[in-house]
């Protein structure tokens, strides 16, 4: 007798299921033009700190760049 993929893995088929989920229900985020500011953010850093833009903005001007094509396939 053949069992479908869902009586099989049901954990995994959940986490898929809510990842697939979580990606639909994001909105992507508005780009900001070329100097305007950032809204405030905090991101992790290695060893478990955090680090927040208002902090680094205290320190002087502050360059935000991505390489996301980096990461991709194209």
């Amino acid at each position: 007798m053949r069992r479908g993929v869902s009586s099989r893995y049901p954990k995994l088929l959940a986490v898929v299921l809510a990842v697939i989920a979580s990606l639909l229900l994001v909105a992507p985020a508005g780009a900001l033009k070329v100097g305007r500011k950032a809204p405030d953010f905090t991101l992790s850093a290695p060893g478990g700190q955090k680090v927040k833009l208002a902090d680094l903005l205290g320190k002087g001007p502050v360059v935000i760049y991505t390489f996301i094509q980096a990461l991709s396939a194209t």
